[in-house]
């Protein structure tokens, strides 16, 4: 089953943390056949939001909503259930310090 995996951070960290490396962590999954893709993303600033009204395109640069809370990154797990995706979600980095959420694909 597939799991989308967004790794959200707040904008401002209330406090230092020490947590695995990332690097064992994504050869691990890698290696394994858990982790399908994944990358960082650029900063919000960087975001474009897409919008159609009444048939016009609207464009806006940097994020659409103010918030506290921004996904830093995204993995694609395979995992065999929600079990799996947990634990492998547990052992990532930003679990520690952030937040790691998971979605199953529809339909998958």
């Amino acid at each position: 089953m597939k799991y989308m995996m967004f790794v959200c951070t707040d904008t401002e960290p209330e406090t230092e943390f020490e947590a695995p490396d990332i690097e064992k962590w994504v050869a691990e999954n890698d290696a394994n056949g858990r982790r399908v893709l994944g990358n960082q993303l650029a900063q919000p600033s960087a975001a474009t939001t897409v919008r159609v009204r009444g048939g016009e395109l609207l464009l806006t640069d940097g994020p659409f909503a103010e918030t506290k809370e921004v996904i830093v990154g995204f993995d694609i797990l395979e995992c065999a259930d929600l079990d799996e995706a947990i634990e492998v979600a547990r052992a990532h980095p930003m679990s520690w310090a952030g937040r790691v959420e998971l979605r199953p694909y529809f339909g998958d």
